[in-house]
């Protein structure tokens, strides 16, 4: 009678271990990502750690979370891999850009387009950050030859001391009433600035 007990409990139990055993073993699913401190990340969603859509929280370390969670702070706007310089560019609302550590082949290098998921929005025109210079953001001289993105309503480092009106593929484009000519990237790579 204990015997066939013990065997009953043994074969309730068997499913239990079982499953405990096949998620010890099961490989986590992404990459590190490095935070501003360059330590790593842990991911936890999705196929690809922070890939499109997903969300991470911010902070010393950037962990992929649900975008449902309290703690999500951001969003994937586009994941590529490869160095910033060298893939595409991220699109014109892109807050910041995440760096992520490589994983091996399954898991290379690359970079995250991420936007907040509440303001402020540093990306957006004339807000005076973000990783790209875009139409409606201001800039003020920095060195010879040389202007750096500010807040157009003069809250940022320097004076707002000219505004980007248009894109354009070439200079001869501009209108004739430019006064600065900006770098931006992209098929339309001179920004067209007027003077504040």
């Amino acid at each position: 009678m204990e015997k066939r007990r013990a065997a009953r409990v043994w074969r309730a139990l068997l499913p239990v271990v079982a499953a405990l055993s096949l998620a010890a073993c099961r490989p986590s699913v992404g990459t590190p990502a490095s935070g501003p401190g360059g330590s790593p990340a842990p991911s936890g969603h999705g196929t690809q750690f922070l890939g499109p859509a997903d969300c991470s929280t911010r902070g010393e370390m950037f962990r992929e979370v649900s975008c449902g969670s309290e703690k999500a702070a951001a969003r994937v706007l586009a994941r590529h891999t490869g160095a910033p310089p060298d893939g595409p560019a991220c699109p014109s609302t892109t807050d910041f850009v995440l760096h992520i550590s490589g994983g091996g082949p399954a898991a290379p290098r690359g970079y995250a387009c991420m936007r907040n998921l509440e303001p402020p929005h540093p990306g957006d025109p004339g807000q005076g950050g973000g990783p790209l210079t875009v139409v409606g953001d201001c800039v003020h001289g920095f060195r010879e030859g040389e202007v750096r993105e500010t807040a157009c309503d003069g809250s940022g480092e320097g004076p707002a001391e000219f505004e980007i009106g248009s894109a354009v593929a070439r200079r001869a484009l501009c209108p004739g009433t430019t006064d600065l000519y900006v770098r931006l990237g992209g098929d339309r790579p001179v920004g067209c600035a007027h003077r504040m």
